[in-house]
């Protein structure tokens, strides 16, 4: 049964007095007082805190001498409150079914009901890896200022130093800031922390729902004329732009960028399914569950009976499982499935290497080039013509060839290629500075010049290396 700290409930006082025996989590709580007050003989469970190692090993020590006590009679399990917010006593209700447990006043309505903020998501101090950045939220069990320590650094993650809270402590309630959760006096098992509502323009740190909520009052009627005015077509450019600048961030090893960047990309695919909200298509929770559902089914390595043993095992397995969700049968399927979007040189690559996976691939590298020389052969012979659509062609072929040799030599041609790209400009500007300090003009030099100082760069960057 559970206990108020008041008093016990009479369902409460009801399973005490008719049963055989009555054990209490603590002696050292107000329940507690309130069995005394009846005066029936019972036992204090005190002993398992000071054997059990950790929150989750004291809970199961709880629950099996409940259990064993049971073995000799009826038994009567006093908690501190409602038996719903007790693991030990959820823990008794569905392992030992034969054992009864009696719910009372759980501590968040009491908290709720002192901070006056409504009811709301409650959350054990030792359970908050479940906890949620949904409002009203109350914090029970902060029984110790280590304990509140643990409790302030997680809500002022989700909702900021700033954010205004109550400290509840037995029937008062105190207003105070959360980085002031461990600062305070009375900790107790009746202790908690409740958070209220914030209004948007009050907040500090905003999550998801709140990017959701945002992008909705931006496409109200009375919201913001251009994002009104966007389709899914109208922001397509904008997700490719997001995620360059992404990776451009990454490659800076610009940790403040990274995470502006992220958040513009986070902030597209959000966008994208109000949009889709919008039109009934698909919301929001459908794509964080696609996501996940997609996660969960292609990691079987992890969530079900495929192994892995390295980064290429994983690989594997998570190929093997898409192929099966996305209904790929042959090896035309798989590269028919490449996305027309990609930039060139990557689709290039990514459809050669899943042709290869069907045998469909030259032996080896030498081979590949002989390829890249036929090509060049045929683009020479098509510039010679002066026929542009063959030229394109042409050209086209020579590339995708290159590609080939590039990807059977291990390399990724569309990094490879970006970096060569970023090597010339860097090349091309200290060749401009050298002939500028050399009081002349590019374009007055002639083409063999320019090339002369341009190997002078060259020479000098392997000298310094």
């Amino acid at each position: 049964m559970g206990c108020c700290p008041e008093d016990l409930t009479a369902g409460g006082r009801e399973a005490i007095l008719s049963a055989d025996k009555v054990l209490l989590r603590t002696g050292e709580t107000l329940p507690a007082e309130s069995v005394r007050a009846l005066g029936v003989p019972f036992e204090t469970l005190d002993h398992i805190y000071r054997k059990s190692r950790n929150f989750d090993t004291l809970n199961k020590n709880l629950a099996a001498a409940v259990a064993e006590a049971a073995k000799g009679g009826d038994v009567a399990y006093c908690v501190d409150g409602d038996a719903c917010e007790d693991v030990s006593a959820q823990i008794v209700r569905k392992r030992y079914k034969d054992t009864a447990v009696c719910g009372g006043v759980s501590k968040s309505a009491h908290a709720f009901a002192a901070a006056k903020t409504g009811a709301g998501t409650a959350v054990s101090a030792y359970a908050m890896e479940e906890m949620r950045a949904a409002l009203p939220l109350c914090v029970y069990d902060v029984d110790c200022d280590l304990i509140a320590g643990d409790v302030k650094l997680k809500l002022c993650d989700l909702f900021g130093d700033e954010a205004e809270a109550w400290f509840v402590s037995g029937a008062a309630a105190k207003k105070i800031r959360l980085y002031e959760a461990d600062r305070q006096k009375g900790y107790g098992p009746f202790s908690a922390v409740v958070v209220g509502q914030i209004p948007l323009l009050q907040k500090s740190r905003f999550d998801y729902g709140d990017l959701l909520h945002i992008l909705r009052l931006l496409r109200a009627p009375d919201g913001c004329p251009w994002d009104r005015a966007q389709t899914h077509e109208s922001i397509r450019a904008n997700m490719i732009e997001e995620a360059y600048e992404l990776v451009d961030a990454v490659d800076l090893g610009d940790d403040g960028k990274i995470l502006e960047e992220t958040g513009d990309v986070l902030m597209q695919g959000a966008f994208h399914s109000v949009l889709g909200e919008e039109r009934g298509a698909f919301s929001a929770a459908d794509v964080l569950s696609g996501v996940c559902e997609k996660l969960i089914s292609r990691h079987t390595h992890i969530f079900g009976g495929d192994k892995a043993a390295d980064e290429g095992g994983a690989l594997s397995v998570w190929e093997k499982n898409k192929r099966a969700e996305k209904g790929q049968k042959t090896a035309g399927d798989t590269v028919r499935d490449v996305p027309k979007a990609f930039p060139a040189v990557m689709r290039a690559q990514k459809v050669g290497k899943r042709a290869a996976k069907a045998g469909y691939d030259f032996k080896d590298v030498r081979e590949a080039s002989g390829k890249v020389e036929e090509e060049l052969a045929e683009l020479l012979e098509a510039a010679a013509s002066g026929d542009e659509l063959r030229i394109g062609e042409e050209a086209g072929d020579l590339l995708f060839s290159a590609v080939n040799v590039g990807r059977l030599a291990g390399a990724d041609c569309e990094t490879a290629l970006r970096e060569s790209t970023d090597k010339f400009v860097s090349r091309f500007l200290r060749t401009e500075e050298r002939i500028l300090a050399a009081g002349k003009k590019m374009e007055e030099l002639s083409a063999d010049e320019l090339w002369r100082y341009y190997e002078e760069v060259k020479r000098d960057e392997y000298a310094s290396r």
